[in-house]
């Protein structure tokens, strides 16, 4: 095997090599996010020295389940008075919902209904009427999340102090700065202070950011591309603008279907492996392929109804 630089980031490479990032969000319906200030190690949950081995338990069951658990943290790296905050976050594409509570004992954990969150359905929690903005700062999994991270979270803390959180690897390091918004599971890569506030300003007037949007974590990735490759075309960046009808795989091609006020349109999408081997992030020990969305066609194909 090659011997790795170490002085290699992978999201300067990917800058350099100018990669789309549209249709690269992890696909993802179900979060589980748990306050821990650290230190995060590699594999953030298994090494959080959580007692009692509570970290793998929680990521068996979570994995069980089919949910994301994922750490956060304050940047101030102040913890909630009371115990462990932990959110519930389902990120459904129309109807995405948050619930929250406080932990007294970290065990816990394992009394959480992940098997409800898991099919979208209320865990029992608290509903919490806020949006997260979650960025990633886990510099032991990969050097370009904290160093191009950590000023986003600052800027965002500044100006969003409730909303923002530090949170441990999303997906996609070489998109670094990544914001996570939930619970609409909008994921954001290339991520700057000044994008990321005028991004959050729109987000709460229901504005979507074209330029940073990597795509929604509910969607299959030749669906999130579909979804950001008609909103180009059609200058759509109303969030509640388009709803996905269908979608139909057929090999290596997607045929995505979306009503966007009185129409319908059908987006094809075909996704393959690309030619080059590469070395796609900080840590990785092998290349590996990029996957590559091919726009095809885009048509409108009658009324929405």
């Amino acid at each position: 095997m090659t011997a790795r630089n170490p002085a290699f980031r992978c999201s300067v490479a990917s800058g350099l090599r100018n990669e789309p990032g549209a249709g690269t969000a992890s696909t993802v319906r179900s979060f589980l996010l748990i306050e821990h200030a650290g230190p995060w190690g590699v594999d953030a949950l298994r090494d959080a020295r959580l007692p009692d081995g509570l970290g793998d338990a929680v990521s068996r069951a979570a994995r069980a389940a089919r949910v994301r658990p994922l750490l956060v943290r304050r940047p101030d790296r102040s913890t909630h008075t009371h115990g462990m905050r932990v959110f519930a976050a389902f990120a459904h594409p129309s109807r995405p919902w948050v619930e929250s509570t406080v932990l007294t004992d970290p065990h816990q954990l394992l009394e959480l209904d992940l098997a409800a969150l898991g099919a979208g359905r209320s865990p029992g929690l608290t509903a919490y009427d806020g949006t997260l903005l979650c960025v990633c700062t886990h510099g032991r999994h990969d050097a370009c999340c904290a160093q191009r991270g950590r000023p986003v979270v600052a800027a965002l803390a500044a100006a969003h102090p409730e909303g923002t959180w530090e949170v441990s690897h999303i997906g996609g390091d070489r998109f670094a700065g990544n914001l996570l918004v939930l619970p609409d599971g909008l994921y954001y890569g290339r991520v700057e202070p000044v994008s990321a506030l005028a991004m959050v300003d729109g987000h709460a007037t229901g504005q979507l950011d074209l330029d940073h949007l990597r795509g929604r974590s509910s969607y299959a990735m030749p669906v999130q591309f579909a979804e950001i490759a008609l909103r180009r075309q059609l200058a759509e960046t109303r969030d509640d603008a388009l709803r996905l009808v269908s979608q139909r795989v057929d090999d290596d091609v997607t045929e995505a279907v979306f009503t966007v006020g009185g129409a319908r349109w059908a987006v094809r999408v075909r996704t393959s492996p690309g030619d080059e081997q590469l070395q796609l992030t900080c840590r990785a020990a092998r290349d590996n392929p990029i996957p590559r969305h091919e726009l095809l066609a885009i048509a409108r194909t009658g009324p929405a109804s």
